[in-house]
């Protein structure tokens, strides 16, 4: 299901990184996106879990294409 509501995501997880829900000692941000350099991008403001995980998605698609110049698994409009 998740690779269904969230494939860049999924392809992140799954081919270069992790991401990490939910706030800790250094960040109130709901979700964040890692590589082995550290963080790549974090929510900055979002309502929801939900929100937070679109705007990461989002995110994705243009870092796939722009940094490692494949095409991302769904592409989203503005």
């Amino acid at each position: 299901m998740f690779e269904k509501c969230f494939p860049n995501l999924d392809w992140w997880i799954c081919s270069h990184g992790w991401v990490e829900l939910g706030g800790d000692d250094y960040s109130n941000s709901w979700v964040r996106i890692l590589d082995e350099g550290g963080t790549c991008w974090e929510d900055d403001g979002s309502k929801s879990l939900e929100t937070a995980l679109m705007a990461a998605e989002k995110w994705l698609a243009i870092e796939i294409k722009d940094r490692f110049g494949e095409t991302p698994p769904k592409i989203y409009k503005n």
